[in-house]
């Protein structure tokens, strides 16, 4: 099995980006907020923006055999009482490539990268309650559940919980 490789994504990477997150809208809908239309609509210069060095978040994706199958975003907040706090967004694995420890490598590597932050003393992230094994690879990597808000998203005649997890550094 070939290894998994993780680094940050550069606005060279942008096409990859966009048909990895275009691949992750459609293939779990429910779990994210934008849906694909919306992402597809984006043009390929904010998509570039978006990776790069001077941008409000840093994504990570991970590699198998030189393709890009999975993603995660890292966002710290700005304003200094909240500046401790790192968001946690966009987490997506190809359904091909599940697992083989991509979703794993992703977060660590997005929580090593965190923690080297000065200052930073915590991860956030959310996670819908229809995405049972995203909820237990967090838990695995070390975050806990510490709230469950009900009635959270309404989407295609469902009411989703979205459970909100923490990771202190």
């Amino acid at each position: 099995m070939t290894a998994v490789q993780v680094r940050r994504l550069t606005p060279e990477d942008a096409p990859a980006y966009r048909a990895a997150r275009l691949a992750a809208l459609q293939a779990d809908p429910a779990a994210f907020m934008m849906t694909a239309p919306e992402f597809a609509a984006q043009p390929e210069d904010a998509l570039a923006a978006r990776l790069a060095p001077d941008a409000a978040g840093v994504t990570l994706g991970a590699f198998l055999d030189g393709q890009l199958l999975g993603l995660l975003t890292l966002v710290r907040e700005t304003a200094p009482p909240l500046a401790h706090r790192v968001n946690v967004y966009g987490v997506s694995v190809a359904p091909q490539a599940r697992g083989q420890g991509l979703g794993e490598a992703l977060v660590r590597a997005g929580v090593a990268l965190a923690r080297s932050w000065v200052g930073v003393t915590s991860l956030h992230l959310a996670v819908m309650d229809s995405q049972d094994a995203a909820r237990r690879l967090y838990e695995r990597c070390g975050f806990r559940v510490w709230g469950t808000q009900p009635d959270a998203v309404h989407r295609d005649g469902r009411v989703h919980a979205e459970h909100w997890l923490v990771l202190e550094c």
